[in-house]
């Protein structure tokens, strides 16, 4: 340990209402776990999982990016028709945009069209593709892009099959596809879900730390199958707002994601973090195997004998099930940095933790 020992102080908790208040509708996410990860290390834009919207410049993509691909992605070129063999393959599998990593199609939305590009009738969800007008060569067309970097991908026809009766018209230079059953470079990845009052807060505090490779707000527990926010909320369904966590074990490891979570939020409160009550917001930890319950145990009679005065009543459950929550709540923090409730509770949780962490916060 030991900094937890040494440094760990408790900032006194703050009172405004939490996450739980919102009453937006949102459509139901989707709960598929991570299937595939792709190394592009000359690309460190590109990520399988993070959903997050990316602002860079054509400057910079056109330092990682091929010249075949920039032209594409980035200056909105085609590439000739019949090109390659991923216009009329069948293979099953997932198709990502080969600019950032975002997942766009699977291979049953896939048919093939006698146009010579790869054609799909349907997206993988709504925000995967956006959509803009494009009136360029005398033409009215719709431009398909990436909903994660706004690469050209290609367009939008009225052409295609049923169910959707849509033609998505993609450039294959600008797909990456990965067939069902592949994994790559995953063997060093390890998942943890957590869970210590508003997702919100525990998620913006786990971006910054070396080695996490990802981290997902969502549901774990309770009794209801893949519940919405607004089930959660009533308190009913037993699930706690949780967070996922993908880290690298050669970077970081399961005692220092412990250590983070007991450091920025307060495990001694039953089913409470400040003004977030219930038990949606009870301190859990979910673990897969003996490893992460032992580890979770010893870390608390520790911290029970030197640390905290009242006792610790974080839980150990066993996971059965993470549910990612609804996307607008993904990134929430970084997406709401100036609205209240993200400066008066998310950024001290954040400075807490980088005065305590300093030296293991992610290089920018």
């Amino acid at each position: 340990m030991r900094k937890i020992i040494t440094f760990l102080f408790l900032i006194p908790l703050l009172t405004l209402t939490a996450c739980g208040q919102s009453n937006k509708k949102i459509s139901k996410k989707d709960t598929s776990a991570m299937e595939n990860v792709i190394s592009k290390p000359e690309n460190p834009y590109y990520s399988n999982t993070d959903t997050k919207k990316l602002n860079v410049s054509n400057a910079e993509w056109k330092k990682v990016l091929s010249p075949d691909l920039y032209a594409v992605a980035r200056e909105a070129d085609t590439e000739r028709a019949f090109t390659g063999t991923m216009w009329k393959d069948e293979t099953k599998g997932t198709y990502y945009c080969a600019a950032c990593g975002y997942k766009l199609f699977k291979s049953n939305q896939k048919f093939t069209s006698s146009c010579g590009w790869p054609s799909f009738f349907e997206q993988e969800n709504k925000e995967s593709i956006t959509f803009k007008d494009d009136n360029s060569y005398g033409m009215r067309r719709i431009e398909a892009n990436c909903g994660r970097c706004d690469s050209h991908l290609g367009h939008l026809f009225d052409d295609g099959p049923e169910p959707t009766g849509k033609r998505y018209c993609m450039n294959a230079i600008s797909l990456d596809f990965v067939p069902d059953g592949v994994a790559i470079n995953s063997a060093n990845l390890e998942t943890i879900v957590l869970g210590g009052g508003c997702f919100w807060c525990v998620e913006a505090v786990y971006q910054n730390l070396e080695g996490v490779k990802s981290v997902y707000s969502g549901y774990a527990g309770g009794m209801v199958e893949d519940p919405s926010y607004e089930q959660v909320c009533t308190g009913r369904t037993g699930a706690a707002e949780v967070v996922e966590i993908t880290y690298d074990k050669t970077k970081t490891n399961l005692d220092e994601i412990f250590q983070v979570f007991f450091t920025v939020h307060d495990p001694t409160t039953l089913n409470r973090q400040g003004a977030d009550s219930g038990t949606q917001y009870r301190s859990v930890i979910f673990y897969k195997n003996e490893n992460e319950k032992k580890a979770a145990q010893n870390l608390i009679a520790e911290l029970n004998e030197k640390v905290f005065a009242n006792k610790i009543v974080t839980t150990l459950e066993p996971l059965k099930k993470f549910y990612k929550a609804e996307e607008y709540h993904q990134g929430y923090y970084e997406n709401n940095k100036n609205k209240p409730y993200c400066q008066m509770v998310i950024q001290p949780k954040i400075e807490k933790f980088e005065k305590v962490f300093k030296d293991r916060l992610k290089k920018n």
